[in-house]
């Protein structure tokens, strides 16, 4: 029979079972008298260590025989021929935590580069007026006194202007055209394709549209009126250069504009304004309120009522609307008399 002592745990083996919180306790017998033998183990039991002979089936809780390599358990120190896995909260070996200095040197790189990152935003940002419309490196302000110029000298103005980048796209300025003693005004967007080739406002099948529209008050573009301009009527626009591919207008280029609109006003003297258009409304009444809201109501500009409707492209994509414009026209009417 094997002799039990043998498989007694030394100090070293219950110092490193002490170390990992596991207590071992084994029943001792007292040694007889003369005998060397310090303890006699008895069979295995459960809960207990078994020879080394035998390797035991693991039990949750219990740690194998010391020929057997245990599993890490959660919170607890594992032997040193076994890297640990890094876990959060907890140390790690001596090999890791040198290498951390090197990640951390690394990052003063990443923080180098952010000011180039940071430095390519005022780029960026120098660039978004240039694509908003504006003023080109030749920029020519407007002359002083435009408020102040009379039909020639305005017209010669608006065909020389630089202003701001519409200038280097259009291939003609777009005045206005009418009756200069008339009592209707009517005030669109900017100019089209076909108004930019013939330097005419409305021109094509909104213009068509909009003589029609003229004609069902009484009024026309071409005639002038016999007492104070009341048959005919003057058109001009907002802007007077087409905008490159049909875009939305800039604030920046409406209101570089602007001084030419209130000049004209200002020397037709119109007894109402039919303004056209979600832009060219927006911008002389200065809101951002859409045209079906601001439609069936008498507004002002320059001391000058004004009456809202469609602008006869959108009536063209819409013949729908063609009655609310009938209406706002029918307004018109009732407040120019």
């Amino acid at each position: 029979m094997t002799d039990p002592t043998r498989f007694d745990l030394d100090e070293r083996q219950r110092a490193m079972l002490a170390e990992m919180g596991i207590r071992v306790w084994w029943p001792q017998t007292p040694a007889a008298p003369g005998s060397t033998s310090t303890s006699v183990r008895p069979e295995p039991v459960e809960g207990r260590l078994r020879p080394s002979s035998v390797r035991p089936e693991p039990v949750e809780g219990q740690l194998p025989s010391t020929s057997v390599r245990p599993e890490p358990v959660e919170g607890r120190l594992r032997p040193s021929s076994v890297r640990p896995e890094p876990v959060e909260g907890q140390g790690q070996v001596a090999g890791l935590r040198q290498a951390q200095p090197e990640r951390k040197g690394v990052q003063p790189e990443r923080h180098a580069s952010q000011p180039e990152r940071q430095a390519s935003q005022p780029e960026r940002q120098a660039s978004q007026p240039e694509r908003n419309g504006s003023l080109p490196a030749d920029a020519v302000p407007l002359p002083p006194g435009v408020d102040q110029m009379d039909w020639d000298s305005l017209q010669a103005t608006v065909a020389q202007c630089r202003a701001c980048g519409l200038c280097q796209s259009r291939k003609n300025t777009v005045f206005g055209v009418g009756d200069r003693s008339a009592q209707w005004m009517v005030i669109g967007e900017a100019p089209g394709e076909n108004e930019d080739l013939q330097g005419e406002p409305f021109v094509g099948q909104a213009g068509k549209l909009l003589d029609n529209m003229l004609s069902a008050i009484g009024l026309n573009r071409s005639v002038r009126g016999e007492k104070d301009g009341q048959n005919g009527v003057y058109i001009a626009n907002t802007l007077k250069c087409r905008l490159p591919g049909n875009r939305n207008p800039e604030p920046l280029e409406l209101q570089t504009c602007a001084p030419y609109l209130v000049r004209q006003v200002a020397l037709v003297q119109p007894r109402i304004i039919l303004a056209m258009g979600r832009f060219a409304v927006q911008s002389l009444l200065q809101t951002t309120e859409p045209i079906g809201k601001l439609r069936g109501r008498v507004h002002s500009y320059q001391g000058v009522p004004v009456v809202v409707t469609y602008h006869p492209a959108y009536l063209l994509r819409n013949p729908a609307d063609k009655a609310k414009a009938w209406a706002d026209l029918v307004l018109a009417l009732q407040t120019a008399r």
